[in-house]
């Protein structure tokens, strides 16, 4: 994703509802994070185990940096088909080629799993899988590929963790997650011409798919992004693109982690700090309201301290950021009715 620290309008203030609970966030999750009178009672939401989540972003460090066209990318991308597989998703590939800020002809594979692929009503899960190919954010080693611990692994470990249950999953709209290529094979700093203002050469992974779906007419009732969701005491605002976007998705999605318990986690204030990020294409091509969860970091005003370094490795991951987001995701997705 890229950074964008300009703000080009401005948006509205969201009024928004503070959700109140007792008990520990692991109680509340198996109860409705707020009553439907006279509806059917809903199975209990799953618990997301922080340490499975840990280990899937763990196995895809393993393989190296992911960098598109590499054999870590392709045999981490044959892994990722695997574990959906077992996990009872339909999964569809989508191959092709992009072409890079450079000009570079890139490879290109699109991941999806899909839960009740019949179900007309759907719920869109997204990350991005792929890995940056140099560390541009670096002092040493800059035209060397980074781990993407973080950005990259975290946000396909949580997904995992959440597609470990989804085959028990059998009320409310279909799911279907989505492990997007290419997305951080953008413009790097300093770079001439292009410069980090080319919006248009990230999230090359997601335009692709959001022009030309794995199902034509695809559509979904709503869609979330996981983005940089594993860093050590991670704070998520509401991003600024996403209020513009999805404000109602935003305020289910943070009043939902407020009665888990998250609203330490889940700061219920905006901040503009993400230039574009794969939700864009999904929201502008496709008209499905799609919101990134994305940590904002205080000491740089925007992304993790690692973001783009050497330094985005399995050191910078806590389970405990895993588990927040992972469980208030899985909680509104098990929410969601016919």
């Amino acid at each position: 994703m890229e950074q964008g620290m300009k703000v080009c309008s401005l948006f509205p203030i969201i009024a928004l509802y503070l959700w109140t609970g007792c008990g520990t966030a692991d109680e509340r999750t198996n109860r409705d994070a707020w009553p439907d009178e006279g509806l059917p009672e809903l199975p209990p939401t799953p618990l997301v185990d922080p340490d499975s989540a840990y280990h899937y972003v763990e196995r895809q460090v393993s393989f190296g940096p992911r960098v598109p066209g590499s054999d870590a990318h392709r045999n981490c991308g044959d892994w990722l088909v695997a574990r959906l597989t077992e996990h009872g998703a339909v999964v569809h590939e989508q191959v092709g080629k992009v072409t890079a800020f450079n000009g570079q002809q890139l490879p290109l594979r699109n991941i999806i799993g899909s839960w009740s692929p019949d179900r007309s009503e759907r719920i869109l899960l997204l990350a991005h899988w792929d890995t940056r190919p140099f560390a541009d954010k670096d002092e040493e080693r800059k035209n060397e590929p980074i781990d993407g611990a973080n950005d990259g692994g975290s946000g396909v470990g949580v997904l995992l963790e959440i597609a470990r249950h989804l085959g028990a999953k059998e009320h409310g709209p279909g799911v279907d997650i989505l492990f997007t290529d290419v997305e951080d094979f953008g413009s790097p700093s300093g770079a001439m011409g292009m410069g980090e203002g080319s919006m248009d050469t990230w999230a090359l992974g997601s335009q692709y798919w959001a022009r030309s779906p794995h199902k034509p007419g695809y559509t979904a009732r709503f869609g979330i992004l996981l983005d940089m969701v594993g860093g050590r005491d991670a704070r998520f605002y509401q991003e600024a693109l996403s209020m513009q976007y999805a404000p109602a998705i935003v305020r289910k999605v943070w009043r939902t982690a407020d009665a888990l318990g998250y609203g330490d986690r889940f700061i219920q204030e905006q901040k503009y700090f993400v230039g574009t990020d794969d939700h864009v294409p999904v929201n502008e091509y496709l008209r499905i309201p799609t919101i990134d969860i994305i940590e904002f970091h205080e000491s740089t005003g925007g992304f993790h301290p690692s973001w783009h370094t050497h330094d985005d490795n399995m050191s910078v991951i806590d389970r405990s950021s895993l588990k927040a987001v992972g469980q208030t995701v899985m909680e509104v997705v098990w929410k969601e009715r016919d």
